[in-house]
């Protein structure tokens, strides 16, 4: 999802569906909390819904674009504008530290396609991650990030976002509010980053471990998942224990546990990291 409609014909091939109400386009602004010295990384700037007011706010600003003719009407709106720099390329080979002094510091905010929303939303979280990041989402995809453990939403992409940022749901986009009209309704999430990171990059690598495989088998009992997947294989000898000292019984399913009981179990249990 991208900029605003009008100038360019939208590419369904790089999900374009482009923000057209401005006073939602200055509301995703105003959930960034840009001040004046902050480095501002924009994904999909698009026609530059976003684009100018962040542009008018920010200390300096980076805009990811894919579409090379987008970005070459972007180049000639802002070449002028020092502070204001066009990198054409796909977000998610793009190192987002090559472009920002300091990561830590960074804020990202993004109108993003829906067919990658989940690999952007990951790209986004490995270290180093920025200050905050808010994106406008597929709705579905929002309610998967904030869902509570034991619902239907509720699954890898809750745990593996939730175990790393806080993340809210802020506010709803309906679909007259795009050109063309999309077929799901829309959200904007604000996620933000856990500062200093709760574990250290190897324990989020077995965290992601565990958590892949418990979902991958989201319907069979713990016990059998730790016993039995091919990325665990843990015998009954090494799990019994450390379920039973952390009160899970070997027969609860993976959308009964929270994610900070799925952080302890990958503290606990000797995952292996593949070579």
């Amino acid at each position: 999802m991208t900029g605003e409609a009008g100038r360019h014909r939208a590419k369904k091939s790089l999900g374009q569906n482009f923000l057209v109400d401005p006073n939602l386009q200055r509301k995703i602004v105003d959930a960034v909390g840009v001040e004046p010295r902050d480095e501002v990384v924009e994904i999909g700037p698009g026609q530059g819904a976003l684009t100018r007011h962040l542009a008018e706010r920010a200390g300096r600003l980076v805009v990811v674009e894919l579409d090379d003719a987008l970005a070459v009407s972007l180049e000639a709106e802002y070449g002028d504008r020092p502070h204001v720099k066009v990198v054409r390329g796909d977000i998610l080979q793009v190192e987002l530290a090559d472009h920002v002094p300091s990561m830590e510091r960074l804020k990202v905010v993004g109108n993003i396609p829906y067919n990658i929303t989940t690999p952007i939303v990951f790209h986004l979280l490995r270290r180093p991650r920025p200050q905050v990041i808010v994106l406008l989402v597929q709705e579905e995809v929002a309610d998967r990030m904030v869902a509570p453990a034991g619902t239907g939403e509720y699954g890898a992409l809750t745990v593996g976002v939730q175990s790393v940022a806080r993340v809210e749901k802020l506010f709803r986009v309906g679909r007259k509010a795009f050109r063309p009209v999309p077929n799901v309704e829309s959200a904007v999430v604000r996620l933000t980053p856990l500062a200093p990171p709760p574990l250290d990059p190897e324990a989020e690598a077995r965290l992601r471990v565990l958590v892949r495989a418990a979902f991958q088998w989201r319907r069979k009992q713990l016990g059998k998942i730790l016993r039995s997947h091919p990325d665990l294989e843990l015998g009954p000898e090494v799990w019994t224990d450390v379920l039973e000292r952390m009160e899970i019984v070997p027969e609860c399913r993976p959308e009964r546990l929270t994610p900070a009981q799925f952080v302890e179990l990958s503290l606990r249990l000797p995952i292996a990291l593949g070579g």
